[in-house]
């Protein structure tokens, strides 16, 4: 057991690793995982899944299989990915069994209908079906038409992990969404304490873009601030996020048995070399929070990787400095949040095209 992962887990924050493959499923690296370095869930995405299969032999025999009976590229990726999450969650159901919300395995949404609510909800509720596990989560983009598809989603008692989060307004519109959800779900009989969500929330690239517009404004005052924002971002995010769950319309649902959606940080992973590896990770402690890490992220919290308490709640005023002092010197941050999550959305899309490439690829080589 990997003694710095425990002490973060001991801290309140639920390790999930940013990644799966059959390889980790049968090889048993997954439930090692679960075992030696306190991971109790797992997120997914296209980009992972195309490099999984681009890379793994484990999949040659169901792509064979499935091309023999005349399937489409689209239907046999759906069932690659729902294959691989539903033993993945089978791996996870005794974290589940124990936990009221951990043991979580995320499956996303066809990413080219982000912004199409219908066509989301009909891509979740195929999802949610296929894998027929209770600790799945089923991942929606945070576009604006994407929040209509949260709440309808909850409404009907399917677990959300909201994805694409990268702005905190935008936060609490996901937040709405999601106790609208519930109180729906609530009003038709449902048992709520049977519905799960995590709101994911990214880090990393809100550093990536501020820093290179503080760079091109090249004063003392404004390259002082590099590596700031994200984590101000974050925390400020949490301040939101205790804001709702103080309220009375919260507990009113947490009366009737509805769970917390948990703030999770995505993107953790650091991708300037010039700030500590863990970053985003000892910055970003508190107690009822989800981290989902890359092995690599992982890998070095566990060498190196410090708790020093809780490094989230009642930093409000100084997280809301730092965005004053950007803005103070020519950072237009709703802008920022535009450009990223844009930005976000296309990569969203073209993460989907390149795992539509990769399962052709196989596909055509078992014919």
């Amino acid at each position: 057991m990997s003694d710095r992962l425990k002490t973060l887990a001991d801290a309140g924050v639920s390790i999930w690793l940013d990644d799966l493959s059959r390889e980790r499923i049968e090889s048993g690296n997954l439930a090692e995982l679960v075992e030696t370095r306190s991971v109790v869930g797992v997120t997914t995405n296209p980009t992972i899944f195309a490099g999984a299969i681009a890379d793994g032999e484990r999949y040659a025999d169901q792509v064979r299989g499935l091309v023999a009976d005349g399937a489409e590229v689209d239907k046999v990726i759906f069932e690659l990915i729902t294959e691989d999450v539903r033993n993945a969650c089978d791996i996870l159901k005794p974290v589940a069994d124990g936990s009221s919300s951990d043991g979580r395995v995320s499956i996303e949404v066809e990413p080219t209908l982000a912004n199409d609510t219908e066509g989301t909800m009909a891509s979740a509720r195929a999802l949610w079906k296929a894998v027929d596990r209770s600790n799945a989560l089923i991942k929606i983009p945070a576009t604006l038409e994407g929040l209509p598809a949260i709440t309808a989603a909850i409404a009907e008692g399917i677990s959300v992990n909201v994805t694409l989060i990268f702005s905190v307004e935008r936060y609490r519109s996901v937040m709405d969404a999601y106790l609208t959800g519930l109180e729906q779900a609530r009003e038709s009989g449902l048992d709520l304490a049977r519905i799960q969500s995590v709101a994911s929330f990214f880090v990393s690239r809100v550093d990536s873009e501020v820093d290179s517009r503080l760079e091109k404004i090249g004063t003392d005052e404004a390259t002082a601030l590099r590596g700031e924002a994200a984590v101000a971002n974050a925390r400020l995010a949490y301040a939101a996020f205790e804001d709702v769950v103080a309220s009375d319309r919260w507990k009113q649902l947490a009366e009737a048995g509805a769970n917390v959606q948990r703030p999770l940080w995505a993107s953790t992973g650091v991708k300037n070399p010039d700030y500590p590896d863990t970053l985003y990770v000892t910055q970003l402690v508190a107690d009822g929070t989800v981290n989902t890490m890359p092995e690599k992220t992982m890998d070095a919290f566990a060498d190196h990787g410090e708790v020093e308490g809780d490094t989230v709640s009642g930093r409000r005023e100084q997280a809301q400095s730092v965005f004053d002092r950007l803005e103070a010197v020519g950072v237009d941050l709703q802008d920022v949040f535009l450009t990223i999550e844009h930005e976000g959305v296309d990569k969203f899309k073209t993460s989907w095209t390149e795992l539509v490439e990769t399962v052709q690829g196989q596909m055509d080589g078992a014919k």
